[in-house]
C-alpha cells in the first residue's frame, strides 16, 4: 500500500480507502454486522488505513461498526465522518431521497458529539460537511465553527463532501478557493470525468486534497458485469435503467487496452486512473466482500497508467467512446 498526505495536514491516508456505506446501509445487498467488522479488519491488514463513513450511514451504524472494528487501535486508523443531515428528527426516508439539512451551530455540535460517542473516540481525523449546497458554502459562521472544532481538538482536519450525485462544480471550486478546507470528496471515474477534471484543476491551484468515491462507476468498471447481470431486490443498482448497463458495457469494451498486459485488472486500472492525479489523496471503491479487498488493496503494486494510456483514455472520453454526441456523456 502507498499513502498520501491529506491537504496541508500530517495525516497520511492509504491510496485505497474503505467507504463504509457498502457494509452499513444495505444498499448493496444484505449486511451482517459481524461480517462487516471482519471486512474492515481485513482491509486494515492489507494496508488500508483510511475509513470513510457518515452519521447517516445506517443511521449511525457505519460509525458503530468502526468502533467495533478499531476501538482498540484508534490511533492506527484514519477515520472520516460526515454531518449536516438531520436524521434524528426526520427518520422517514424514501429510497435515496435527501433528508433536511441543518447547518446551525447547535445542531452540528450535537451531531458531532453523537458521532464521537458512536465512534468511541474523542476526535475525528477528517470531518466533512455532508453534501453542502451553495448556501452552506457561503456561510461564514459555519466554517468558523469548523475551525473551532479543530481548536477544541475534536477534529484534526475538515472539508466537504459534494453530492449526493455527480456534479456540484461551482460549490466545489468556491469552497476550495474561499475556505480553508483540507479535503473535498467527489465522484470521478473513467466513465464520469466531469466535473471532476475542473475540480482537480482547482485542487491543484489551492493545495486541496480530493477524496474520490464511485471510482468504479457503481461497479461498471470492476469488469464483472455482462448483459445478463441482475441485482438483488435491495441493491440500489437494480433501479437503474437498462440503458445504463448496456451503454456502460459498450464503453468498458473499449478500455481493454488497460488490461491487455495482464499486469492489472480493470478494477485496478480504474483506481490507477483516479490516482494518476496527484491532487487525489485516496480512492473509495465500493468494498462488499473479501475479493474486492484483495484486488483493490493490491492496486498500488500494479503499474501506473502510462502517458500513452492516459492520452488514449482522454480521447475516448472526448468522443463519448464513439457512441453518441460527446455532450451525452455528461
Amino acid at each position: 500500500m502507498r499513502y498520501r498526505t491529506l491537504g496541508g495536514t500530517e495525516i497520511a491516508v492509504s491510496e485505497v480507502g474503505f467507504g463504509v456505506w457498502t457494509v452499513s446501509t444495505g444498499w448493496w445487498g444484505e449486511v451482517d454486522d459481524a461480517r462487516s467488522v471482519r471486512l474492515l479488519r481485513q482491509a486494515y491488514e492489507r494496508g488500508i488505513n483510511y475509513f470513510d463513513t457518515a452519521d447517516t450511514y445506517g443511521s449511525g451504524k457505519g460509525e458503530t461498526l468502526l468502533a467495533d472494528a478499531f476501538g482498540h487501535m484508534r490511533e492506527d486508523v484514519v477515520i472520516s465522518t460526515k454531518i449536516g443531515y438531520d436524521f434524528y428528527n426526520h427518520t422517514a426516508r424514501r429510497g435515496q431521497q435527501e433528508r433536511p439539512q441543518d447547518w446551525s451551530e447547535d445542531f452540528l455540535r450535537f451531531a458531532l458529539e453523537q458521532s464521537l460517542k458512536r465512534l468511541g473516540t474523542d476526535y475525528v481525523d477528517f470531518l466533512q460537511l455532508h453534501n453542502t449546497k451553495m448556501d452552506a458554502v457561503e456561510d461564514d459562521e459555519l466554517f468558523a465553527l469548523m475551525e473551532a472544532f479543530k481548536e477544541e481538538g475534536k477534529v484534526r482536519a475538515y472539508g466537504v463532501a459534494l453530492g449526493p450525485k455527480i456534479g456540484w462544480l461551482e460549490e466545489g471550486v468556491k469552497v476550495m478557493r474561499e475556505r480553508r478546507v483540507d479535503g473535498v470528496q467527489m465522484i470521478y471515474n473513467l466513465l464520469e470525468q466531469d466535473p471532476g477534471r475542473d475540480l482537480i484543476r482547482a485542487a491543484g491551484e489551492t493545495g486541496t486534497s480530493l477524496l474520490v468515491r464511485v471510482p468504479h462507476s457503481s461497479g461498471m468498471l470492476e469488469g464483472k458485469y455482462d448483459e445478463n447481470t441482475t441485482f438483488a431486490h435491495n441493491d440500489h443498482r437494480r433501479h437503474r435503467p437498462k440503458e445504463w448497463l448496456t451503454t456502460g458495457l459498450k464503453k468498458v469494451e473499449q478500455l481493454s487496452f488497460l488490461t491487455e498486459s495482464g499486469e492489472r485488472t480493470l478494477g485496478q486500472a480504474a483506481l490507477k486512473f483516479v490516482l494518476a492525479s496527484p491532487e487525489v489523496a485516496s480512492t473509495l471503491p465500493n468494498i462488499y466482500g473479501e475479493e474486492q479487498i484483495e484486488e483493490f488493496a493490491a492496486t498500488p503494486e500494479t503499474p501506473d497508467l502510462t502517458p500513452e494510456e492516459l492520452s488514449r483514455v482522454a480521447e475516448l472520453y472526448e468522443e463519448n467512446f464513439g457512441l453518441a454526441d460527446a455532450a451525452a456523456r455528461r
